[in-house]
C-alpha cells in the first residue's frame, strides 16, 4: 500500500498560505488610543442618535410633548425636529445615525480586540463618515440661518463626526508611510480637530450672539 505523502489535516495548503500573506499585508494596523476613540465615539453617537430617535416618536405621538433638550428659544430640539430639514430622505434623519454608529461601535469593538480589518474596509468607512461630515454641515448651516435654532443632541453628534473622520482618515491613510498628506494627517490629526471644532463654535457664538449676551 502506498504512502500519502500530501497535506495532513490542519495544515494550510501552499494557496491558504498566500491568501493569509495577503490578506495579512492588506490588513490596516490601529493603534490602542484610536481603536478606543472609534468605540468611545460610536456610542456617543449611537446615545444621542438614539435619543433624538425617541423624541421624534413621542412628538408624534403627542404633538404637544416637549422634548427633554428644550432649554431656551435658540437651544431647543423641538424646533429642529418639526422642520424639514429634520426628515431629509422621508424619514427621521437620526434613524441614519443609528445605523451609522452601530456600524462604528462593531468597528470599534474588532479594533479593540486586535482584530485588523482590510484596508477595503476602512476605505469605505472613511467614504461614508465623508459623507456624513458633508451631511452634518449642511445641517449646521440649515441650523444657524434657516431654521434659527439648535438642538443639543444634534450638536452631541456635530461633535462626534468631525474628530471620527479625522481619527478613521488618519488610520486609513497611516500605512502609506510615503504618502506626505498622510504622515501629516496623522501628526497634526488632533489640532486640525481642535481647529475644526473652535470653526463651529464660533460660528455658533457669532450667529446667535444677540441670544447669548442677554444670559450673561
Amino acid at each position: 500500500m502506498s504512502a500519502w505523502h500530501g497535506p495532513t489535516a490542519g495544515t494550510p495548503t501552499p494557496e491558504a498560505r498566500a491568501a493569509a500573506r495577503v490578506a495579512e499585508k492588506n490588513a490596516v494596523p490601529v493603534g490602542m488610543p484610536s481603536a478606543l476613540w472609534v468605540l468611545i465615539a460610536g456610542f456617543i453617537g449611537f446615545a444621542a442618535s438614539f435619543t433624538l430617535t425617541v423624541e421624534k416618536i413621542d412628538m408624534l405621538i403627542d404633538p404637544h410633548y416637549q422634548p427633554s433638550c428644550n432649554f431656551n428659544p435658540i437651544l431647543a430640539c423641538g424646533s429642529v425636529m418639526g422642520t424639514q430639514q429634520a426628515s431629509v430622505f422621508g424619514f427621521p434623519n437620526p434613524l441614519m445615525g443609528v445605523v451609522a454608529f452601530t456600524i462604528v461601535i462593531v468597528t470599534g469593538v474588532l479594533s479593540v480586540g486586535r482584530v485588523r480589518l482590510p484596508r477595503w474596509y476602512w476605505s469605505g468607512l472613511l467614504a461614508g463618515l465623508a459623507m456624513g461630515v458633508v451631511f452634518v454641515h449642511w445641517l449646521i448651516f440649515q441650523s444657524l440661518y434657516r431654521i434659527n435654532a439648535l438642538c443639543p443632541y444634534c450638536m452631541v453628534v456635530w461633535s462626534i463626526t468631525i474628530p471620527l473622520f479625522v481619527v478613521v482618515a488618519s488610520i486609513t491613510l497611516r500605512p502609506l508611510a510615503g504618502n506626505p498628506v498622510a504622515r501629516v494627517l496623522y501628526q497634526w490629526r488632533w489640532p486640525l480637530v481642535a481647529l475644526w471644532v473652535t470653526a463651529v463654535i464660533l460660528a455658533i457664538l457669532v450667529r446667535f450672539w444677540y441670544f447669548w449676551t442677554t444670559l450673561i
